[in-house]
């Protein structure tokens, strides 16, 4: 937030100061100079009144899982859930990585990429190439997870989803410990509200 005082101007001194700190000549006046700065000032209030901490929509009741859980328990749970990643987290909730309908569909031999047509073939008994090995979490986990700070802005947010291809970003401390999730949706809900 801004806590710059209301009453807060800068001097013509300031500026000379300013203006000599650079040591290069600017072909603008003092009170050019206080105009640029007085309407930079008043944008910056503008920006950070619109913006949305991923803390203010983060999801903070997280379903996760650890690594050596199950590919029957994930699939239970994004199942009932009605989600379609958990995050992966150790013994002290740190994230460790993430797991999606994706990597559950890779161990029936499911690749990223597959198109429809390829289910299809699947199901009617075709083989699918590559199959990942195991039945554990840690088998087929994305790690690292990608991660967000719950002071970060939902447009970086947003950012990533749209240029990493992907639909929710664990939330996490400084000591890499999961406090909430951010998804797609929740960023459209609110986006949706204003």
């Amino acid at each position: 937030m801004d806590n710059t005082p209301k009453d807060f101007e800068i001097s013509d001194e300031d500026l000379r100061a300013a203006l000599r700190e650079i040591k290069t000549y600017v072909d603008i006046t003092e009170e050019d100079l206080k105009t640029i700065y007085s309407i930079a000032l008043r944008h910056a209030r503008e920006r950070l009144a619109k913006k949305i901490s991923v803390s203010d929509i983060m999801t903070v009741n997280v379903i996760t899982v650890k690594k050596d859980a199950d590919i029957h328990e994930v699939s239970k749970l994004l199942s009932e859930n009605k989600i379609s990643g958990l995050p992966v987290v150790d013994d002290e909730s740190r994230v460790i990585g993430i797991i999606t309908e994706a990597d559950v569909l890779s161990m029936a031999g499911m690749k990223h990429g597959h198109t429809f047509k390829d289910i299809i073939r699947h199901i009617l008994g075709e083989p699918l190439s590559e199959r990942k090995a195991g039945n554990r979490v840690k088998d087929v986990m994305t790690s690292p997870a990608i991660t967000i700070k719950p002071d970060a802005d939902i447009r970086e947010v947003a950012m990533i989803l749209d240029e990493r291809r992907i639909k929710r970003l664990p939330v996490v401390d400084d000591e890499n410990q999961l406090i909430g999730i951010i998804s797609r949706a929740d960023i459209v809900r609110v986006t949706g509200k204003k």
